[in-house]
């Protein structure tokens, strides 16, 4: 991959669910930093690229949604 005209896919759907899900939940990106270092958000992104990069958004901030807040 030619790093300086090309975005990461895997840091772009980071990046793009990251900011629906604190719209979704009224997160401030403070907030939303300290939650991920607690349930580590942007390494089950990571980890669920390859399913969830075939995923509409909706399904991906259910599955988030899930692994979050488990019960």
């Amino acid at each position: 991959m030619n790093r300086g005209t090309l975005i990461d896919p895997v840091a772009f759907l980071q990046a793009h669910i990251s900011r629906l899900y604190m719209e979704r939940h009224g997160l401030t990106p403070d907030e939303f930093l300290s939650l991920n270092a607690k349930r580590d958000i942007l390494g089950f992104l990571r980890l669920g690229y390859e399913p969830f990069h075939l995923t509409g958004d909706e399904g991906i901030l259910d599955e988030l949604d899930a692994y979050v807040y488990p019960d």
